[in-house]
């Protein structure tokens, strides 16, 4: 039987150049503090700050990603509810992030390997995490200080419970397939598309 086509993930831009800068002084930081690095006397402060700017960026980087992840999620139980074959098993939003996170597509692994996102389950776990929290993203003076800088425990065990609340039938890429896209990559897509009708 062939796979059924969800409809595609589409992927927007969430860094810029400052956050890129941002994430780059925060490893430094990190290392810093961690003694991997030479620190200059006094600069604890400094480097403490550094790292929680990053780590703030990250969080709010993981949420507009999760934003994108829950529009797809949407769009996936919108076509299972429309597919009368499917319409009788249940499916949840549930069984589409399990998919996305534990069992994508191999063309969707190739491709987020070719751009460089190696741990993607535990990136959009994270996300989907953090949007299972947050309904937009919180200024950085809402949130502990502990909690900025331990965001990633927090949202591993946000999506565990996210996942845990209700029963959701599990489905695998063998049955369903979807495709990636960045959304400039996608764009140009329909641009091409229409330009040939």
């Amino acid at each position: 039987m062939p796979a059924w086509k969800l409809p595609p993930l589409i992927l927007h831009p969430f860094a810029n150049s400052s956050s890129a800068d941002k994430l780059v002084e925060a490893s430094r930081a990190t290392l810093a503090l961690s003694g991997l690095i030479p620190v200059e006397p006094g600069a604890a402060g400094q480097l403490e700050e550094r790292l929680l700017a990053g780590r703030y960026c990250e969080l709010a980087m993981l949420f507009y990603l999760g934003k994108d992840l829950e529009r797809w999620l949407t769009q996936c139980l919108e076509f299972a509810e429309g597919t009368p074959a499917l319409r009788d098993r249940s499916l949840r939003s549930e069984s589409f992030a399990a998919l996305l996170v534990e069992d994508p597509p191999e063309d969707v692994k190739t491709k987020l390997t070719a751009w460089g996102v190696n741990e993607y389950s535990t990136i959009f776990a994270r996300a989907l995490g953090l949007h299972a929290v947050f309904a937009s993203p919180p200024t950085r003076d809402l949130l502990a200080l502990d909690f900025i800088r331990h965001y990633h425990h927090f949202a591993d065990y946000a999506f565990a419970c996210r996942q845990r609340l209700f029963s959701a039938p599990r489905i695998s890429s063998s049955e369903f397939q979807f495709d990636l896209y960045a959304s400039s990559e996608y764009a140009r897509m329909l641009e091409e598309e229409w330009g040939t009708e």
